[in-house]
């Protein structure tokens, strides 16, 4: 008998109409002679407003209550989930992350899973129930839950299929696969029947909301066997795999990052250790930074430039303000009103000439580019936010469309 595992996201379970077309195709797939185990996410805009209660109660909540608020999103889901199920007359079991096994550091909200427990769910599969669990959550070894920070639904459910060595892992979203770019920002996008793991990968990181980036690494590691499809329309969806087919395409999609601040430190001394300096104090605050850029010394002094994502610009800036004494800068910028727009294909490391027709794009278009960021599949340029949406369509129009 195959195992399935079936993550459904909170469009996906947003209201009464939508949790009974979720329940119907678990109950398809339980019907065909498959155990199935359905990881969902909170309802809707649930999560948005749980954090939106908080901030009027108390802007400055801690992340461990913070984690324990959140927690009751994807338990409401979950149980009506089962609910629904239930109602159609199929054996079900409801489970949140504790009882599922998830146990996770205590990095409150972003917590990182540490080893999944899976005698509960192999007991349940043993009394042939279908199996609903909470995405996004845990506990640590306090006891404490913890949640996997935004997206991590996905993750959950790669997590289950990985530990429980299930036969296919589908990830069920309100579009019908993955696409060269986001179809509501660029009409003429296209659907990819499959792209491989370092691509989604690289497109996740970039943007593209369609998988989670932890979920994307997750897979690729334990080879599950990985399947973007629409909960709404029954059709083929995308295929994530190790190595897929020669395509055409050179460039597989482009995607685009509201979700970056630029900081600038300006005017640093112009001498070893400086950036080292810089970005260990950032790292431990766990501040990501992505694209860097160093200028070449002048007159005894450089400036380094890098992004960190929105919701750590005020940390990063505060650490760095408290570290004048040491980096003795003169002074540190930011700027919010900028996005990130990459160019993802494993095409690109046999194909020289991309960057110059990506850049021949861009400058036709009449956009400026800020930073430039590049790896052996994608090249990133950082852009005034307004521009981002013409930016895609230029280079979907350049490299995909034609």
């Amino acid at each position: 008998m195959r195992l399935i595992v079936q993550k459904f996201g909170g469009t996906s379970v947003k209201d009464k109409e939508r949790i009974f077309n979720v329940a119907n195709i678990i109950t398809n797939t339980y019907k065909n002679g498959n155990n199935v185990i359905a990881v969902v996410s909170a309802q809707g805009d649930t999560t948005d407003d749980l954090i939106e209660k908080a901030n009027d109660i108390n802007p400055h909540a801690s992340k461990r209550e913070m984690d324990m608020l959140l927690n009751t999103g994807e338990q409401i889901s979950a149980s009506l989930l089962a609910m629904a199920i239930e109602s159609l007359g199929y054996p079900v079991i409801s489970l949140n992350g504790h009882q599922a096994g998830f146990y996770t550091d205590s990095n409150y909200s972003k917590a990182r899973i540490k080893k999944i427990d899976t005698e509960r769910m192999e007991r349940e599969l043993d009394k042939k129930r279908i199996i609903i669990v909470t995405g996004f959550q845990g506990v640590n070894r306090y006891d404490d839950v913890t949640t996997l920070g935004r997206g991590g639904s996905d993750t959950s459910a790669v997590a289950i299929a990985a530990a429980m060595k299930a036969d296919l892992c589908q990830i069920y979203t309100d579009v019908d696969g993955v696409y060269t770019a986001d179809p509501r920002l660029v009409p003429s996008a296209k659907k990819l029947d499959e792209i491989s793991f370092d691509e989604m990968l690289e497109l996740a990181s970039c943007g593209a909301q369609v998988l989670h980036n932890r979920s994307v690494e997750m897979a690729k590691k334990y080879n599950v066997n990985l399947e973007v499809c629409s909960s709404l329309e029954h059709k083929p969806g995308t295929k994530v795999k190790e190595v897929t087919k020669m395509e055409k395409l050179l460039i597989k999609g482009v995607a685009k990052d509201d979700d970056v601040v630029r900081i600038a430190v300006v005017g640093l001394p112009d001498k070893p250790g400086i950036a080292y300096k810089i970005f260990s104090l950032l790292a431990s605050k766990k501040i990501n930074v992505d694209i860097i850029l160093q200028s070449i010394g002048r007159d005894g002094t450089k400036d380094i430039s890098f992004t960190v994502p929105r919701d750590s610009a005020e940390m990063a800036k505060e650490v760095l303000e408290s570290a004048r004494d040491i980096l003795r800068p003169n002074k540190i910028e930011i700027a919010d009103n900028v996005t990130k727009v990459s160019i993802v294909g494993a095409g690109m490391q046999s194909n020289p000439g991309v960057a110059a027709k990506m850049f021949e794009a861009l400058y036709e278009a009449n956009i400026n580019i800020k930073m430039i960021s590049t790896s052996e599949i994608k090249i990133s340029v950082l852009i005034d936010r307004d521009q981002g949406v013409k930016a895609m369509n230029a280079l979907s129009e350049a490299f995909i469309n034609n």
